[in-house]
Formats: C-alpha cells, sequence, structure tokens
C-alpha cells in the first residue's frame, strides 16, 4: 500500500460544502432535529437483532432437516448483514445516540457480527471516508491480485473473467473478517500507528481480538455443538450463514463505489488531490434505489451513499429527508451527483465496469 498521504485542495471557489453544510443544519434546527438516530432507528435495531438470533435460538432448541437449518442459516445471514448495516455502521460513526455510551455499545455489536471495532473504524472511518476510492489508500478498493476495481491497478489475464468469478468472492468477505483479516490488519494499522479517537496499547488491542475471537467462536461454533447439534452442520450453517452476509455487504458497497460513473482520482506528483474532500465525495460516491423503501430500509440508508459520504455523523434515518438537499447544491454548483433509480439498473452498471477493467491491460 502506497503509505504517501494524498492532500485535498483547500480551495472550493465553488464554496459548495459551505453552502451545503448551512442547508442541512437549518434542515435539523427548522424542524427541530437531532442529528443522530430516533425511534425508528430503536424499531429497527429490534427487528434487526430479532431476524439474526431468534433463529439461531431455533437451531439450538429444535431438530430439523438439513435444508430447513441451511434456511434458517440464510436468515441468520440476512439478520447478521441487516444490523451491520443499521446498527453497527451507525454505532461505529457515533450517530446511533448523542450519548457515546450507546454509540459504543451498538458499535460494538460487530464483535458478535466476526469484526473488531478498532480494525474498522480505522478501514472504514479513516481510510474509505478520507481516501475515498483512492487506490493504495482506500483498503476497501484492495481484493489482491484477483480482482481489479481500477484501472491503476496491475491487470492479469485471468480478470477476464472477474465478472463471473466475483460474486463467489464477496461471499468470503466476513468469513475473512472471523479468521484471518482483522489480525493481518490490527498488526498494519497498530505498526502505522493509525487510529480513531483514544490511541491505546498495542497489548490492549490484541487482547481485545483474541477475547472477542473466543466468544465468538463459542457463540457460533462451541455452542451449538455442545448442545448437540452435528458438528458438520454446526460448519456448514456457518459457512452459509457468512457466505450470505458476505454477499449482501459487498455488493452494497460495490454499487456506491465501483461503478462506471464514479471515478479514482490520482495524486498527483505532488500528492495533492485536485478537489476538495467534500467535492471529491461526489465524484467517488454513488447512491442507487433512492425511492424503494425496502432497500432505504434493510441496507440502513446506505443507499444514500452520498448523503453517507458527506454526513458520517448523521444518522442514517434522515438520509432520505436531506438527499434533496445535497443534490440541489451540488446542481447549483455543476458538480456531479450520481445517482441509479433501481438497484437493477446499479448492480449491471457494477458488473460492467467489472468486465471492462477485466478486458483493459494495466494503464502505463
Amino acid at each position: 500500500m502506497n503509505t504517501t498521504t494524498p492532500i485535498f485542495s483547500k480551495t472550493d471557489s465553488l464554496k459548495f460544502f459551505r453552502t451545503l453544510n448551512s442547508r442541512v443544519n437549518n434542515y435539523f434546527k427548522e424542524n427541530n432535529l437531532d442529528r443522530t438516530g430516533n425511534w425508528k432507528l430503536h424499531l429497527k435495531t429490534f427487528v434487526m437483532f430479532s431476524i439474526f438470533l431468534t433463529p439461531y435460538f431455533i437451531l439450538l432448541a429444535m431438530q430439523m432437516p438439513i435444508w430447513a437449518y441451511l434456511l434458517l442459516n440464510v436468515v441468520i445471514g440476512i439478520g447478521m448483514a441487516g444490523v451491520g448495516m443499521n446498527v453497527m455502521h451507525d454505532g461505529n460513526h457515533g450517530a446511533y445516540s448523542s450519548k457515546s455510551w450507546v454509540n459504543k455499545i451498538m458499535g460494538g455489536s460487530i464483535y458478535i457480527l466476526a469484526g473488531n471495532v478498532y480494525n474498522w473504524q480505522v478501514q472504514h472511518n479513516v481510510l474509505h471516508h478520507t481516501y475515498t476510492n483512492i487506490l493504495g489508500h482506500d483498503e476497501d478498493l484492495e481484493a489482491g491480485r484477483i480482482m481489479r476495481f481500477t484501472k491503476e491497478a496491475k491487470w492479469y489475464k485471468f480478470h477476464k473473467f472477474q465478472h463471473y468469478y466475483s460474486v463467489f468472492l464477496y461471499g468470503l468477505l466476513t468469513f475473512n473478517w472471523a479468521i484471518t483479516t482483522d489480525f493481518l490488519q490490527m498488526k498494519r494499522y497498530l505498526k502505522r500507528n493509525l487510529s480513531y479517537g483514544e490511541f491505546k496499547k498495542p497489548v490492549i488491542r490484541w487482547t481485545t481480538l483474541i477475547i472477542t475471537k473466543i466468544i465468538y467462536f463459542s457463540i457460533w461454533i462451541v455452542i451449538p455443538i455442545v448442545l448437540g447439534v452435528t458438528w458438520w452442520k454446526v460448519v456448514l450453517g456457518f459457512l452459509v450463514m457468512h457466505y450470505t452476509a458476505g454477499v449482501i455487504l459487498s455488493v452494497v458497497f460495490q454499487l456506491a463505489h465501483v461503478v462506471e460513473e464514479t471515478e479514482n482520482p490520482i495524486p498527483d506528483e505532488n500528492g495533492e488531490i485536485e478537489n476538495t474532500w467534500a467535492i471529491h465525495q461526489l465524484f467517488t460516491t454513488a447512491n442507487f434505489a433512492p425511492k424503494n423503501w425496502l432497500v432505504n430500509y434493510y441496507t440502513g440508508g446506505l443507499n444514500h451513499q452520498v448523503e453517507h459520504h458527506l454526513f458520517p455523523n448523521i444518522s442514517h434515518v434522515h438520509y432520505d429527508k436531506i438527499a434533496d438537499i445535497v443534490k440541489q447544491t451540488a446542481k447549483e454548483c455543476e458538480l456531479p451527483y450520481y445517482e441509479f433509480k433501481t438497484t437493477r439498473a446499479a448492480i449491471a452498471s457494477h458488473f460492467k465496469h467489472l468486465r471492462e477493467l477485466g478486458r483493459q491491460p494495466q494503464l502505463v
């Protein structure tokens, strides 16, 4: 990874973000609203945790045929992704509640989703939200050699088929969190002295990681076996759960950043990015299905990715309301506002983009 930190332009001749920020602040003030979550988010938290955990307890309490067992693990995976997008995500952005301890609890739900708070906050809050779509800095673009997400990434012949095999790899996302990714990330981030908020001693980070991994595997592997579920069914169900959640989470991210319209800006010879941070977000991010109630509800507003990247500390329950403000301000400043009307259109754009990246050799 390139460790030379990109520098964003500080000159906003359009005064885009100053105007936008003022308008959004006025929206909350005029409507007497908090920027954090409300009763809708609290109710949704109950719904998502119910989808996630209810099938788990049913599996522990009842004997059932293998098809029913695996089907319930699919439901657990759907709930797992739902908790991640709606509860954990807002919590770790400090947007779930105005009370920091509530945000820590909700953000800590990542421990039963296979992840780690420290790693997620560094990768997502620091690297992804700051250096969005910049190869070598935004780790969400990193997939080893197997996938090519930008024109600047090295091209291999097997990339010609990546639009076919990508979906199989996407399902490994959360499984890799549980097994290897967290350990590799923690080693890398601590070596670079990266942190989000308070910097704790490495021994505390490693101890937390090991203890939470033990708890995690105890919940999903050890307890079911101890209570009488056949070991191979437990392992198979574990894989099905993770594959389901991994596909959902990966695709939601890809539709927001790895599509035909979005860009991958390259720092110049001085390490500078052409635009300011806020305008950079408009060029590198896209919305999808903004008027689809179900998509908006289930993805935790991550289909309003433009609004999320501009205002990550505002809860997703407000994104559909401030979207018109963002769109209008971007239009006035003659800036892009990428948006797919449907999820189907965004998916088509993503896989078409993967196909084109697979055809083209590395740029010189």
